[in-house]
């Protein structure tokens, strides 16, 4: 049983820390501090990882605003006598003398067969990218931007209609399940890491809020791909009669043919659809600013000028 540090913030970090504190021992979780919400954000959020690490009885919960300049969560680290350290979308990069601190190094879960998207947004891009095959790798962080090398790698098929939420939790299992098999090996010095392929190297950003806005000239195959990545967040939207109409789910029709201009609704086969720029986007689910998600057949009960109206 090793003595453990994990870094993690969102839900993707939550079963990789459940199956490490079934094996081995967690002297202390470090995440992001507790986020401001609410009315007059007078109430208080703590992140999905602090809550399972609560759930886990971990005794030791370190929550920096600035890793890099919290000296004295710095010297917490040293004093923990960790064997290793494991992150999993903790959310800072971290320096050089925290890497170091245990014997074993700093093993990082990272949701991309790396080098393919490094960043902060793996799974959105794989989605948008239209992937067909994704996976998680561990590697020995550095202080790059998910730059350190592989300790290992593990495939996983995109199901046609998976969305970045549910093929996130899929990896973060996938993830959990392989850091647990990998580690005994590595801590026993039986692993030698292999560098990346800086050249085969791509990046996937932080995603922006304003990214989700539709662009109807684009393919409805390009935006069926954007509404998948961007569920839940940030969300793809359009505008309709001047006010924000959340797209929730779709699927594309891409070769549909018909009259029209992209953004304007009309009627295929019983569905509501959308053109678009090659093809027609099939509205599922929909929800206009201030109201409650409904199907797009709902939706129009309520809008009866909506087919043949324009979503800019």
């Amino acid at each position: 049983m090793a003595r453990v540090v994990f870094f993690g913030t969102p839900e993707f970090g939550v079963p990789v820390l459940r199956a490490l504190s079934r094996r081995h021992q967690i002297v202390a979780v470090v995440t992001q501090p507790d986020r401001p919400y609410g009315r007059g954000r007078s109430q208080v959020r703590m992140s999905p990882v602090k809550v399972a690490a609560l759930e886990a009885g971990v005794e030791r919960i370190l929550q920096p605003v600035r890793l890099r300049r919290d000296r004295e969560t710095v010297q917490a680290l040293r004093e923990l006598g960790a064997d290793v350290f494991c992150l999993a979308a903790y959310g800072q990069l971290l320096p050089a003398e925290v890497l170091t601190i245990p014997a074993h190094g700093t093993i990082g879960v990272h949701a991309s067969l790396l080098p393919k998207y490094r960043g902060a947004a793996p799974v959105a891009a794989a989605l948008l990218h239209g992937e067909e095959v994704t996976g998680v790798s561990l590697m020995l962080t550095d202080e790059g931007m998910d730059t350190g090398p592989i300790i290992a790698q593990c495939a996983l098929p995109i199901a046609p209609r998976d969305t970045a939420e549910t093929l996130s939790d899929k990896l973060a299992h996938l993830g959990a399940e392989l850091l647990i098999d990998t580690l005994p090996a590595w801590l026993a010095g039986r692993i030698e890491p292999r560098a990346q392929d800086e050249e085969a190297a791509t990046y996937a950003p932080l995603l922006e809020r304003e990214a989700g806005a539709i662009d109807w000239a684009q393919s409805a195959v390009q935006l069926d791909r954007q509404i998948r990545a961007y569920t839940p967040w940030p969300g793809s939207f359009c505008s309709y009669r001047g006010q924000r109409l959340k797209i929730l789910a779709a699927h594309p029709l891409p070769t549909w043919r018909g009259e029209g201009r992209p953004g304007q609704v009309v009627e295929v086969g019983g569905e509501i659809a959308v053109i678009t720029g090659e093809g027609a986007l099939v509205l599922d689910r929909v929800q206009m600013a201030g109201r409650r998600a409904v199907s797009a057949q709902d939706f129009v009960r309520g809008q009866r000028d909506f087919v043949g109206g324009i979503l800019a």
